[in-house]
């Protein structure tokens, strides 16, 4: 069996409405392509000083899925509300 990919998501949410909108638009995305959030916001501790609010991390069954499922047309129009509402770090990663 492959390695897993993931997407890890740290971010500040600057714009809640705009957020939401993200949100609302990812889902069919992420399940199309078999993600499943493993964390989605909650509570945090930040012991080493990160600025960051809310963190996401999302699994796929494989690295490329990962990949595919960012750049595909429907997370690809609703990243325009991510990147507009909220500052942050995006980074897709294979499994160990």
């Amino acid at each position: 069996m492959g390695k897993k990919g993931y997407w890890l998501v740290m971010l500040t949410v600057t714009d809640p409405e705009g957020y939401q909108r993200y949100r609302d638009a990812i889902g069919d995305a992420v399940s199309r392509f078999g993600g499943r959030y493993l964390v989605r916001g909650g509570q945090v501790t930040n012991p080493e000083g990160s600025d960051f609010d809310r963190h996401v991390v999302v699994e796929f069954d494989s690295y490329e899925t990962a990949l595919s499922c960012y750049r595909s047309p429907a997370y690809q129009t609703a990243l325009q509300n991510r990147v507009a509402s909220s500052t942050g770090h995006f980074a897709i990663v294979e499994g160990a």
